[in-house]
């Protein structure tokens, strides 16, 4: 599940993504999808799941819904009740991964589910794909809804492109690059590396390389999966920003499915 490479990562995440651009752009779509699923009915429940540094579950606090959230790395989830604590917001936070969210919260406790930066394809196996969305079919209550964001990996395997944009970060002096590459595997999963630069005032880089395997996770897979757990009229977005899917050209898979 790659939690030793997001233990890892947590204290670099929140400079690696810019949260103020990110959220603008992504969370008109996260609420109103949220929202427009499930009605006037009062308080709305929320659980993110891999949830990281909590920015995403932090907005949604910040917008009047009642939020918890949950990651498998302890120091993401740290990290993530650092940010909360800054910012006010009350958010139940727990080091649950894929399959221990209903353990942890309970069954039939929220409105809505999400599954957001890609973290489905971490599940290796079809078992542990299967055994995750059982695990949020059986946390939401009937009629809830759970928001899925994965790459686009149709596209991924069809061109084969190993290489992201990178990131920059400068802060106090400091400067950050972080370089995002996968490695294809001949058993069909990707190593996804990332490759971390950092120099202090006053001194050289640094460098280092973090990595874990993921399985590409197509749309075809996804959406049988969906199904066969129970999960109904299940839409297809290219983006959280609500642009159509294109299995060709759009860099994100994003699905709402309802129980």
């Amino acid at each position: 599940m790659g939690v030793v490479m997001y233990d890892q990562f947590a204290d670099d995440y929140d400079r690696f993504v810019d949260w103020q651009s990110r959220l603008s752009i992504e969370m008109p779509f996260i609420e109103t999808s949220i929202r427009g699923s499930i009605g006037s009915i009062g308080e709305i429940s929320v659980l993110d799941a891999a949830c990281g540094t909590g920015m995403h579950a932090i907005a949604l606090a910040k917008a009047g819904l009642s939020v918890c959230a949950a990651d498998l790395s302890g120091e993401m989830i740290a990290r993530a009740r650092a940010n909360a604590q800054k910012t006010g917001a009350s958010i139940r936070f727990e080091a649950a991964g894929f399959g221990a969210l209903s353990r942890t919260f309970g069954t039939e406790g929220f409105h809505a589910a999400l599954c957001l930066g890609n973290s489905l394809p971490h599940l290796l196996t079809d078992a542990d794909l299967a055994a995750t969305l059982a695990d949020f079919y059986a946390c939401l209550k009937p009629g809830g809804v759970l928001l899925i964001q994965n790459h686009n990996f149709d596209a991924v395997m069809k061109t084969r492109d190993r290489f992201m944009e990178p990131q920059i970060h400068v802060e106090g002096g400091e400067e950050w690059i972080f370089h995002r590459f996968y490695d294809f595997n001949p058993d069909g999963t990707i190593l996804f590396n990332i490759t971390r630069l950092h120099r202090a005032p006053n001194s050289g880089w640094q460098s280092d390389v973090i990595s874990t395997l993921l399985k590409p996770l197509l749309e075809k897979e996804l959406l049988q999966a969906l199904d066969r757990t129970g999960f109904r009229s299940v839409r297809t977005y290219g983006s959280l920003t609500g642009d159509a899917f294109d299995l060709r050209g759009s860099g994100n898979l994003v699905l709402l499915a309802y129980k």
